[in-house]
């Protein structure tokens, strides 16, 4: 048995049995880390000795007959914008280079509580600012799949490390499609909950009106299982909801049938990929065949998506951004002549290219003159947007399109374009502004066999509705285990 091509829920279920040890799953994932990251660079920080004491301490626990999740004892990543107490937490910055918090954000404490074993932090965009993760101060994480192509971003980094097998699932937040994106380019499963379904509590904020942490896994059943232990009410978060319908795993069943889905056609008129375009309509007919109703309608507002998106984002980054000036903690510029000077080399120094855009660009909308022109136009269009969705979804239980344009983009390409780089997310940004759940799963190949994301969106607070029908799909066929690394002997 190679344990590492198991998914978490199956290795959960392993250790229940007496198996496999928690050791023993913990000791595999770590070996394999130490064999392939070099080449694929998704850690930033791997807490080896840290990950086997905590792994002997669950296992007691779990002998103990004290711990009974699906996920106790199982290894996991978690992105390095999540803090946790006593660990390198750096957003894939060099102002955060040394910064060790001394607590732990929420829905890690949940997943800790559960006996999840975590094994380090993953890389990702600065700040989570890009979508190929090459603006790592670490630098660029690299496609399992391809290693000449990105993963994504900028959950980059968690989406390769689980289709690598480095870990059987890991911890993503999404802004702008920051989950689903690298899913979709990585092979893997990713969800976004709504909007104050998982605590924000000890996310390190890029736009706190956007911004939601979710799972990455290897398939839909063990993306619901990781949602049931993360979502809760949250006394730290103002904007967390509190709600009593998070029996996730209660929605995995393979049945379809009366359930209406709406595809939008403005989602297929220009700009993507004709493979994309075929593979997500066949899936679609797949669910058809399965008893779904398919019909297509237009969702408006589409073009609007992602000028607003970048508008609210980038000023809401240019704000929380504020805090990182050399003072407290972080990086502090070495030679400086009074305190304004070390505030702006230093900044200057610790702050990326991709980052520095978006300060800028924030700073603009939200100055004396432009405000209105610029932040309050983009808020409007975010209620506009809403309004659509909400409109759909009166006629439509759940709406289904792709994910990206184009399947995993070569290193560099658009990195040097950033307006590529945003045009990129025109299918995911809408998500977050109106605060809807969203899933991206596998559904087929291009021709240089690189995987193609579906992306299945819900009504507020409907995640159990695009999980069952996800879920049905998934059973039609199982995408999961990446050829590429098949045929390397990995």
């Amino acid at each position: 048995m190679n344990l590492t091509q198991l998914t978490a829920v199956e290795i959960g279920k392993k250790i229940k049995t007496k198996e496999i040890g928690v050791v023993e799953a913990t000791e595999a994932y770590i070996s394999r880390i130490e064999k392939l990251d070099k080449d694929y660079n998704c850690f930033v920080t791997v807490d080896k000795e840290g990950a086997l004491k905590q792994a002997e301490e669950v296992q007691k626990l779990i002998d103990a007959g004290k711990l009974t999740s699906p996920l106790a004892g199982v290894p996991v990543a978690i992105k390095d914008n999540m803090c946790i107490d006593g660990m390198l937490t750096t957003c894939s910055s060099k102002i955060l280079n040394n910064f060790v918090p001394t607590y732990t954000a929420t829905a890690v404490e949940k997943l800790q509580s559960a006996g999840a074993v975590i094994i380090g932090k993953t890389n990702m965009d600065e700040f989570a600012m890009g979508s190929t993760t090459e603006t790592s101060y670490y630098g660029e994480t690299k496609n399992p799949w391809d290693v000449t192509r990105v993963p994504g971003g900028s959950s980059g980094g968690s989406a390769a490390a689980v289709a690598a097998e480095e870990v059987p699932y890991a911890l993503g937040s999404d802004t702008g499609g920051s989950i689903r994106q690298p899913a979709s380019f990585c092979g893997v499963t990713g969800i976004k909950p709504t909007y104050g379904r998982v605590s924000r509590y000890g996310l390190i904020a890029y736009g706190s009106s956007l911004d939601q942490i979710g799972p990455l896994a290897k398939d839909v059943t063990d993306c619901a299982a990781i949602l049931e232990e993360i979502s809760s009410h949250d006394k730290k978060d103002s904007t967390s909801a509190e709600r009593s319908d998070n029996d996730f795993t209660s929605a995995l069943k393979d049945d379809v049938k009366g359930m209406k889905i709406g595809i939008p056609r403005d989602y297929f008129l220009k700009g993507i990929d004709s493979e994309v375009k075929d593979k997500v309509l066949a899936a679609a007919k797949t669910l058809e065949e399965k008893g779904a109703i398919v019909e297509e309608f237009d969702l408006n507002m589409v073009e609007y998506a992602i000028p607003a998106y970048y508008i609210i984002a980038s000023a809401e980054a240019s704000s929380n951004l504020e805090r990182f000036d050399g003072v407290k903690y972080g990086y502090r510029t070495e030679t400086f002549t009074d305190l304004h000077n070390m505030y702006k080399k230093t900044r200057s120094e610790g702050f990326g290219a991709e980052v520095k855009r978006r300060i800028m660009l924030g700073s603009f909308v939200l100055s004396s003159g432009y405000y209105d022109a610029y932040y309050v136009k983009a808020l409007k269009a975010k209620a506009l947007i809403k309004q659509e969705f909400d409109k759909a979804f009166e006629k439509y239980d759940v709406i289904l399109g792709p994910v990206a344009p184009t399947t995993a983009l070569k290193l560099g390409e658009s990195l040097s374009d950033p307006i590529k780089m945003y045009l990129g997310d025109i299918y995911t940004v809408s998500v977050n502004l109106a605060g809807i759940p969203g899933i991206s799963l596998p559904c087929g190949y291009d021709k240089n066999g690189l995987p193609v994301g579906l992306q299945l969106l819900g009504q507020t607070f409907d995640e159990k509705k695009i999980i069952r029908a996800a879920y049905a799909f998934e059973c039609t066929k199982s995408y999961r285990r990446p050829d590429a690394l098949t045929e390397r002997g990995l």
